[in-house]
């Protein structure tokens, strides 16, 4: 079974109407879940991030009267819709992560480079480092004496 893609625009006022207005973008994304359910012939359904914010985008009480989805469904049989004309993003294969996690393996070993310290070295580290200077004391504050009122 290969990847399917399709596009449908999907009605979605008659399905919001029946709830009230509190409930209506709820509603409406539920209604685009049953949808593709019932056309993709899947259990399994995820909306994408800007689909999902379309639909909320107007807030709970507005949402869109219908909308546009490109749908895929994997061999898995899970449909992931998107809206139409959001960006696509490029799915990274295997190979590809592969070689970015050996990357950055590399770059941690050259940051983490090991130093045998040797009695010697540490000597010489030692010598090297700065000594601080003597500060001086800190001047002390008059302690402000109290007054007593004698009877």
């Amino acid at each position: 079974m290969a990847e399917t893609e399709r596009i449908y625009n999907i009605p979605l006022r008659v399905e919001w109407l029946k709830v009230p207005r509190y409930r209506r973008a709820k509603k409406a994304v539920r209604a685009v879940k049953e949808f593709l359910v019932k056309n993709m012939k899947t259990e399994e359904v995820r909306l994408g991030r800007y689909l999902n914010l379309r639909l909320w985008e107007r807030g709970i009480k507005n949402p869109p009267h219908h909308i546009k989805v490109r749908v895929s469904k994997d061999d898995k049989g899970v449909a992931t819709a998107e809206l139409f004309d959001a960006p696509v993003d490029k799915k990274a294969t295997v190979d590809d992560k592969v070689k970015k996690a050996e990357k950055k393996e590399e770059a941690k070993a050259e940051e983490k480079k090991i130093e045998v310290k040797t009695p010697a070295t540490e000597e010489k580290s030692a010598a090297e480092k700065p000594k601080k200077a003597a500060s001086k004391p800190k001047a002390e504050k008059p302690k402000a004496e109290k007054k007593t009122e004698t009877q």
